[in-house]
């Protein structure tokens, strides 16, 4: 018995996972060429056919497809017939119009295979009692895919979504779990609420935190601000994730929290340049993913505007599999001002460190060519902070010193905590008048 029978793919050599991603991928394209309308057209024009694909690298000949092509062609996607259709799921719309994306029965299946083995990896076990702090409503995919996945492991799920703090503290209070699953700024939240009314979340029994939506590690993964402040207030492990709509798959941490481990039988994932070509290994670009076995909505090669770069050295838990790094910005938010470039997650990492600060958000102008001009409002009720303090800060981490206006941290929430949306809205782009982004 190999290594990869009596381990799991990701324990296999190098060479067996690009072998197994192979002929996977193989399969993947003949189906796209029988049975989606956008696909055939696509290989049709580039005069492409599954039965010359002979290599992982021959992916970089095809085509990307991006969120415009989903959005503008979103009906040509569908691969199955209506009555193969059993769910239905929306992307959040937060960088853009929303996308359908339909799921069949295998599709459900492969979403809990899915969440099954990132929680796996995250070594969440039957034994575990996980709240899962995301929508399971609102066509979201993801408090529905959490809630499949623990089933497939036989956890306790305690289904609370990312309603109003108090309401998820009570069941926090009521059910004892001892795993969280959420975004990291709700999770803090509730860890100041607890704090606020006089109960240490470090005594409520919470072993872990499972991050969602949010980075919780820097560039050189270790814990971020972020992911520091939570694992100080909780006294819990922090792990992080990273997945989207489109990708119907998630990359989690192990508990060694060494990056997203990919799951092979389920992802090739690329990171490429402005081009689309892939940079080289331990390189930053961008996230292009395509997904393996998805019946409904498949896709090849899709641009997910995420900027992060991908570890392969084999991780200290064991597993070969390449392991993608924090979420470091998106693509079209990359700002310059005053000859620097940079993403507003540096603004967020910045404002972390300051003690006092309840949320931001960030609004951005066309200023003069090949410039931005950037304002951070920043929630705050400490009468000892003030905003040049908060600039200079943000300065001496990003060379950028931004306007920077104060209020009250009630104006943030409703400014950016949304009801359609499940992470909170924190970059407004008024550069173009019509783009609002997350």
């Amino acid at each position: 018995m190999t290594v990869c029978e009596s381990k799991g793919p990701d324990f296999a050599s190098h060479e067996e996972i690009a072998g197994r991603q192979l002929i996977l991928l193989q399969r993947h394209l003949s189906y796209l060429q029988q049975f989606s309308p956008y696909y055939k057209e696509l290989f049709r024009r580039h005069h492409f056919s599954p039965e010359g694909f002979r290599s992982l690298a021959d992916l970089a000949k095809l085509p990307l497809v991006g969120k415009a092509d989903l959005t503008e062609h979103n009906r040509d996607f569908l691969a199955v017939s209506e009555d193969e259709i059993v769910d239905i799921c929306q992307t959040s719309g937060t960088t853009g119009n929303p996308v359908t994306l339909w799921q069949t029965e295998a599709d459900l299946q492969r979403l809990a295979r899915n969440e099954q083995l990132a929680f796996s990896i995250a070594a969440i076990k039957k034994s575990d009692r996980v709240l899962i702090g995301a929508a399971l409503d609102r066509v979201f995919m993801a408090g529905l895919a959490y809630f499949l996945g623990l089933r497939e492991i036989g956890a306790t799920a305690i289904r609370a979504g990312s309603g109003q703090p108090a309401l998820v503290a009570e069941l926090i209070r009521r059910q004892r779990p001892n795993v969280l699953v959420g975004v990291p700024s709700l999770l803090l939240d509730l860890a100041q609420f607890f704090a606020e009314n006089g109960q240490n979340p470090g005594d409520l029994g919470v072993e872990k935190l499972i991050c969602i939506g949010e980075p919780v590690r820097d560039d050189a993964l270790n814990l971020s601000s972020l992911g520091l402040l939570l694992e100080e207030n909780w006294r819990a492990k922090v792990l992080g994730t990273y997945a989207s709509t489109e990708m119907a798959t998630s990359f989690a941490d192990c508990t060694y929290g060494c990056g997203g481990h990919l799951q092979p039988e389920l992802m090739v994932v690329e990171i490429v340049d402005d081009q689309g070509q892939p940079v080289a290994d331990g390189e930053v670009g961008e996230v292009v993913a395509t997904p393996l076995g998805v019946e409904g909505t498949p896709l090849l090669r899709y641009r997910t505007g995420d900027v992060a770069r991908l570890h392969r050295e084999t991780c200290r838990c064991g597993r070969r599999t390449p392991r993608l790094g924090p979420i470091l910005g998106r693509r079209a938010q990359m700002l310059k001002c005053r000859g620097a470039t940079f993403f507003p997650a540096a603004i967020g990492s910045a404002l972390q460190e300051v003690k006092g600060v309840q949320g931001h958000y960030l609004e951005v102008y066309s200023d003069f060519n090949l410039s931005d001009r950037l304002r951070v409002i920043v929630g705050s009720g400490d009468t000892g902070l003030n905003a040049k303090a908060i600039a200079e800060r943000i300065a001496a981490k990003t060379r950028i010193k931004p306007e920077v206006i104060l209020v009250a941290p009630e104006k943030v929430r409703e400014k950016t905590i949304r009801p359609d949306q499940r992470k909170p809205v924190t970059f407004f782009d008024f550069r173009d008048r019509h783009s609002e982004q997350e």
